[in-house]
């Protein structure tokens, strides 16, 4: 039985026609509602990202900021048992702290507020008044007004978050104009404390500073040489299937696993020096290392053939075609894979909770074998500390952290761009 004929008006190629038409249609709204799916996508994930900024910029701006108060001293009475030549040399804290300077110190507010005076400053004040009198050992003999830290109540009060009682002391003490509010300086400067008023950021930024250094010094020359010669000299067998199956497996193992293998390995087998920035590096070097083997070993593939090919043509050695031609057209992609590890690197927490690094550094590590810690342990401490002082100054630490993130990863898109090139 022969088909029927196709009638000119339902011809399949014919666009005049109405199932044609309607199926032109539905293509067009498909296309509409896919775009406006990924506008929409893309304006959730920019308001989630604004969100957060804007959350961690208003809670952060007010742990760079510090309330003092003003305190009349005078030194040639406070019973110091201390000479100005004292205050120089290594023993200055010591003989500072000997003197009796935070009783003298609680005397002062005493003297100024009335009874229960000393409860308005920071435990730590007595610290800004022996840092002044390193600096100027001449106070001593006079009679001056300094400023130290208001306790973290007042502190808070200052900011709009306190209780009615701080609120209305900060009010009169603005009044009188003995309260000040700062730009809190020693927050970058200074290392952890008990105390949410003088504590900071410095030794947690020079450890993951220290740590990022021996990471990267470890994790991308052996990353980058891993990859040249699994894809330039390596034979192609089942041992380097197996090898390049275990490091794209070794990128997606889950990090607190490298932890235990610093504990393992660096510290209970070679007994390197817990909670050291080296034991740190060397760890997240291993977790690292997988990141840059894989996205060197692409960025050496997109190398053209043509590019290996003429400069053997010209009689360049094996090597110097990989050195001298393949791995700078590769570097820029090798520095992307670079970016993604160390990123990922910098913002680890649990494999350095693992190797000791959540102890509290009071000092910044000067050697990479001293004791230290990094941003993102220090700001998981800081998270669980009681003291309402320390949440702002959680804000303001994540801020630093991301600062310092987008600092690295500007350098290294410089670098990738500069060695960028199009063929």
């Amino acid at each position: 039985m022969g088909l029927p004929p196709i009638q000119p008006d339902r011809a399949p190629t014919d666009w005049r026609a109405n199932a044609m038409q309607q199926r032109i249609r539905r293509r067009y709204a498909a296309e509409r509602r896919f775009r406006l799916f990924g506008l929409g996508a893309v304006i959730m994930s920019a308001g989630f990202l604004v969100f957060l900024l804007a959350t961690m910029a208003i809670n952060g701006a007010q742990g760079f900021t510090q309330t003092e108060i003003t305190l009349p001293f005078d030194f040639p009475r406070a019973g110091l048992a201390l000479e100005a030549d004292r205050l120089k040399g290594e023993g200055a804290d010591l003989a500072l702290a000997g003197a009796g300077l935070a009783e003298a110190t609680s005397r002062a507010a005493v003297v100024a507020f009335g009874p229960g005076g000393d409860a308005l400053l920071s435990d730590g004040a007595w610290l800004r008044v022996r840092d002044q009198l390193k600096a100027d050992p001449s106070l001593l003999g006079r009679r001056v007004m300094l400023r130290v830290p208001a306790s973290t109540e007042l502190d808070i009060a200052s900011k709009g978050k306190g209780s009615p009682a701080a609120e209305a002391t900060v009010a009169q003490l603005q009044r009188n104009g003995r309260l000040h509010t700062v730009f809190n300086w020693p927050f970058l400067t200074e290392s952890d404390s008990t105390d949410p008023t003088i504590v900071g950021i410095w030794g947690a930024l020079k450890g993951s500073l220290l740590t990022m250094l021996v990471t990267l010094s470890i994790a991308f020359p052996v990353g980058v040489l891993s990859a040249l010669y699994l894809e330039e000299y390596a034979p192609r067998n089942r041992w380097t299937d197996l090898i390049e199956v275990s490091i794209n497996n070794l990128a997606a193992v889950p990090s607190i696993i490298f932890g235990l293998l610093g504990l393992a390995v660096f510290l209970n087998t070679f007994h390197l020096p817990r909670s050291a920035s080296l034991v740190g590096g060397l760890t997240l070097a291993l977790m690292t290392m997988p990141v840059i083997v894989i996205a060197g070993r692409n960025a050496i593939k997109s190398v053209p053939p043509s590019i290996r090919d003429a400069a053997l043509g010209v009689g360049a050695s094996p090597i110097q075609v990989v050195f001298h031609h393949v791995l700078p057209l590769a570097l820029p992609g090798i520095l992307t894979g670079t970016i993604i590890g160390m990123a990922r690197a910098l913002g680890e927490t649990a494999p350095l909770l693992m190797i000791g690094m959540r102890a509290f550094i009071a000092t910044p590590p000067a050697r990479l074998t001293d004791p230290a810690t990094v941003l993102p342990v220090q700001i998981f401490l800081w998270s669980d500390e009681v003291s309402r002082g320390f949440i702002e100054k959680t804000s303001a630490a994540i801020i630093v952290l991301l600062v310092f993130l987008l600092a690295m990863n500007g350098v290294a898109i410089y670098l990738r761009n500069k060695f960028e090139t199009r063929w």
